[in-house]
């Protein structure tokens, strides 16, 4: 196996036992809710002014699946769509006081798991984080152009 290979395998790897360690908090903690519909509230909290295009970019998914989602958590009142007095033609969302909540058991959910592993961050030092987040954004650049490339839209 070369480094490549290796460093993708090890990617993955990592990926799985982080969520292998958070799943079953997160769903005790967020019981009754979806991941779906919890990173939706993650992102209309975060992006602000948030429409249906925004969140399927944000999200990677399809517009038609963000409406369909989004009309589940006005219904669950988690959500409340708007407009701006400028622009009546565009549909927005923000969150409602059950919605917030949601969004805080999961930032704090976020932060026990941060705090978690920190000790692992702390061993790391400017310059390996710098060459790591570089070797990143060139990989998160390459995958954008590749997109691109085939064409493929979220829309």
């Amino acid at each position: 196996m070369n480094k490549e290979e290796q460093l993708m395998m090890n990617f993955k790897d990592l990926y799985n036992k982080i969520v292998l360690l958070n799943k079953p908090k997160m769903e005790d903690s967020l019981k009754g809710y979806k991941p779906s519909e919890v990173h939706c509230i993650e992102a209309i909290e975060k992006n602000g002014d948030t429409n249906v295009t925004k969140l399927a970019e944000s999200l990677y998914m399809t517009r038609g699946a963000i409406s369909k989602l989004t009309k589940k958590l006005i219904k669950k009142d988690l959500i409340e769509s708007y407009q701006k007095s400028d622009n009546k033609k565009e549909i927005y969302f923000r969150l409602t006081e059950q919605g917030k909540e949601i969004y805080k058991i999961h930032e704090a959910l976020h932060k026990e798991f941060q705090e978690r592993d920190k000790v692992v961050f702390e061993q790391v030092t400017e310059e390996q984080f710098d060459s790591m987040l570089c070797f990143v954004e060139k990989y998160r650049t390459h995958l954008d152009a590749e997109i691109k490339k085939q064409g493929i839209t979220i829309n």
